[in-house]
């Protein structure tokens, strides 16, 4: 019997169309209920994802067990900042009233155009103002005392010298001492309490590579910390013959000058002091004395208000590959003499212009900073044995070192310096030798005096003077020796003028040359 549920082992052949019809419609809507169950299943997982969201939005993200990035420098900062203050200098010159660079008179013709106009807003005399100039710049206490170190360039023609502290506590300062050539100084401040201070310490160990801190004042803007790396060690930038500088990128600005560079331990380790910057703003490139570099330099402001240097007289520069090649040399080590000034310890000691110096003191001369370092530090009156390479073969000079003449100046003679609270202009002058005069083709009676040396950065090197040139006069008078240029500049000083008219030799040339005081 045939049932319902079962269909027949054959079929007619319509039954198989009906058959696949069913199937297909049957398989569609299969697919269609799995794809909305699909849709249902996505929607409704989007529906839940939307309500994670709200609910993680709800609660705030627990904080990292370890703080993230570099090490913090705010127990350093927080250490080391009361020590750290702003110096504010002022100056006071009467400036008078100029038009198209020139000054104008203190009375004007009955006829002049130019009366009315004065007499209508109050006279001349209202046109004479004083123009205070001021300047800030960084320091940092090294003595609970008031003993605070800076850059020269910071203080240097101050009339005034305000420190301000972190706390804001204000204190005028005086100068004890300072030493242009390597731009440090010390300045003071007296009957105040106890003061915050840092102890200088010692770069020696410190790694390019390693976190510093520097603190100051940049822009004016009071106590700032800003962060960085010591990006090389060694540096020379030309600006003095005792160049050895920390190079670091922690962003430092105008106004830091003189402030502390730190370790991340908290320890001074130089002191900021320039910048390499085409615009005038930070660009990653600063530069600082190191510590023990100011440490000997400071002691010496403070015990005798001077730095005092050994002098060999002579003017050197690097031993080049060419240099090396031409004289047969193996090597570049060592100094090349340049010059050999008059009078001085190098000149009695046989020292000639082309000698090598190889050694100095028992010491090798790796570099030519090597030399002026030593020296340098040597006291006047010591003997030492130079050897120089001259013509092939080694000699080997026994010279007395001298005592470095004082740049406030000039050098009146060997070893005599200017009266520290002078004009500056960064010469040092030496008399003309008979045979200087011999070779430059010079009468015995021809007045003038030599240029020896020009301080690097001096008003005297801005104005165009090379060491050779030759001073002939001051002002409209004559100059036989050096006493003669130093005291008339002093005059031109005390005259209020703000430069000296020098008439200067170079390249065989006669010209005059203004040259403003510092």
């Amino acid at each position: 019997m045939q049932s319902d549920n079962f269909m027949p082992a054959q079929a007619t052949a319509a039954e198989p169309k009906v058959a696949t019809a069913t199937a297909r419609q049957y398989d569609s809507f299969r697919r269609t209920a799995l794809a909305l169950a699909v849709m249902l299943t996505l929607g409704t997982g989007a529906a839940l994802l939307t309500v994670g969201n709200v609910q993680a939005a709800d609660t705030a993200p627990a904080p990292l067990a370890e703080p993230a990035g570099p090490p913090s420098f705010a127990d350093v900062a927080e250490r080391v900042t009361p020590a750290v203050v702003n110096v504010t200098v002022a100056q006071k010159p009467v400036q008078r009233m100029s038009m198209n660079g020139r000054s104008l008179p203190e009375e004007l013709p009955e006829d002049s155009p130019l009366r009315e106009f004065f007499e209508q807003f109050g006279g001349m005399q209202d046109f004479q103002m004083p123009r205070q100039r001021e300047g800030e710049g960084s320091g940092f206490i090294i003595d609970p005392a008031g003993y605070i170190v800076t850059n020269n360039h910071v203080i240097e023609s101050a009339e005034t010298i305000e420190v301000t502290l972190n706390d804001g506590q204000q204190y005028e300062a005086r100068v004890v001492g300072r030493d242009p050539k390597t731009d440090l100084a010390l300045i003071k401040v007296d009957d105040a309490p106890k003061l915050p201070h840092v102890d200088l310490g010692d770069s020696g160990e410190a790694r390019i590579g390693d976190w510093v801190l520097a603190v100051g004042n940049p822009f004016g803007l009071g106590g700032s910390v800003n962060a960085g790396i010591i990006s090389a060690r060694g540096r020379d930038i030309n600006s003095g013959p005792y160049d050895d500088y920390l190079q670091i990128d922690a962003p430092i600005n105008r106004g830091n000058s003189g402030g502390p560079l730190f370790d991340a331990r908290g320890r001074v380790i130089g002191v900021n002091t320039a910048i390499f910057s085409p615009s005038g703003g930070n660009i990653g490139i600063g530069f600082a004395i190191p510590a023990e570099t100011a440490a000997d330099i400071v002691r010496e402001l403070r015990e005798k208000g001077r730095v005092e240097r050994g002098w060999l007289g002579v003017q050197i520069q690097p031993v080049s590959e060419g240099v090396a090649e031409s004289l047969g040399l193996g090597s570049t080590e060592g100094v090349l003499v340049a010059d050999v000034l008059p009078d001085s310890p190098a000149m009695a000691a046989g020292v000639k212009s082309g000698d090598i110096i190889v050694k100095a003191a028992g010491e090798d001369m790796l570099e030519y900073r090597d030399l002026t370092k030593l020296i340098a530090s040597i006291d006047a009156g010591t003997d030492i044995e130079l050897e120089v390479i001259r013509g092939g073969k080694v000699r080997v000079l026994d010279v007395t070192i001298g005592r470095m003449p004082q740049d406030d100046l000039a050098m009146t003679k060997p070893g005599e310096a200017a009266e520290d609270d002078g004009p500056r202009i960064g010469l040092f002058l030496a008399p003309l030798t008979p045979e200087m005069r011999q070779e430059r083709g010079l009468d015995a009676d021809t007045p003038g005096v030599l240029v020896a040396q020009v301080e690097p950065g001096s008003p005297a090197q801005r104005a165009g003077i090379r060491a050779g040139s030759l001073i002939s006069m001051v002002g409209q008078e004559p100059v036989d020796d050096p006493d003669d240029v130093a005291r008339a500049v002093r005059e031109a000083a005390e005259q209020d003028r703000p430069s000296v008219l020098l008439r200067v030799e170079q390249n065989g040339e006669q010209r005059f040359v203004t040259v403003p005081f510092a």
